[in-house]
């Protein structure tokens, strides 16, 4: 759970460190630091700042939030379960910001990615969904609407399902 200036902050420390351990001849130590500069290159390349991102974004802070998923250089080697609320987290955000096109995109990716919870695939078809019914795209939306009821939904996304099947015009 860092941003990237901390991790490099973190391996800067562990290098000089490592220095020392092999001038003091301290080769467990030495072998403590690799591990710890191993780990801290290796969790920014696949955990990156996904964590710290949707933290921000719970509490409403959509500018930091896009920061910390700006930060995230190539979303393609984060591991899936983060990639997915990558996908999640910024398709939200481009909706706030009202661009359609990259919300559907960031949450068609997302609905491709596995997730714990069968309620958070079904949100992200919703969010399809309301995308499309605000393009006046109503196929899509009845299509995304069918593959929210195949999954176990909350009564509140049941509330928002029909409250967007009486929006779909006749």
């Amino acid at each position: 759970m860092m941003t990237s200036k901390a991790r490099l902050g973190v391996v800067i420390i562990a290098f000089l460190l490592l220095i020392y351990t092999v001038y003091a001849r301290t080769y467990q130590l030495t072998a403590l630091m690799l591990g710890l500069m191993g780990y801290t290159i290796w969790s920014y390349y696949r955990e990156g700042t996904v964590l710290l991102a949707s933290e921000a974004f719970k509490k409403k802070q959509y500018d930091q939030a896009r920061t910390l998923l700006a930060d995230i250089r190539n979303p393609d080697h984060l591991r899936k379960r983060r990639r997915n609320y990558y996908e999640f987290i910024s398709g939200s955000l481009a909706m706030q910001l009202l661009d359609y096109e990259a919300a559907e995109r960031h949450f068609q990716l997302a609905s491709r990615l596995p997730f714990r919870r069968k309620s958070d695939k079904a949100l992200i078809f919703v969010n399809l969904a309301n995308i499309n019914l605000s393009m006046k795209r109503y196929d899509r939306v009845k299509v995304y609407l069918e593959k929210v009821k195949e999954l176990e939904v909350s009564s509140r996304i049941a509330q928002i399902v029909n409250r967007i099947e009486n929006e779909i015009p006749k």
